[in-house]
């Protein structure tokens, strides 16, 4: 159950990040949980663990993180496309 919640949990915050950043990553609902995921785990090493946590995710470095990875993975493709 708890890596269920994981995943919810990473898709909703590659959701927001997508939506500040106002881009979205191919794949839809798995590109989200993917970033969120993914972004949790640079959130973590580049700003620890502090803030809600929720389905074993600190929001806030998760977000941080996920809004990273969404611009990085944003300007790789714009060069791969050009």
């Amino acid at each position: 159950m708890g890596l269920i919640i994981t995943l919810i949990v990473g898709g909703v915050i590659g959701w927001i990040a997508g939506m500040i950043l106002g881009k979205d990553l191919p794949g839809g609902i798995i590109g989200n949980i993917v970033a969120g995921v993914v972004g949790a785990w640079i959130g973590g090493n580049l700003f620890g663990e502090w803030g809600p946590e929720l389905g074993d995710i600190f929001i806030f470095p998760a977000l941080l993180g996920a809004i990273i990875f969404i611009a990085i993975v944003s300007i790789i493709l714009r060069v791969i496309r050009k």
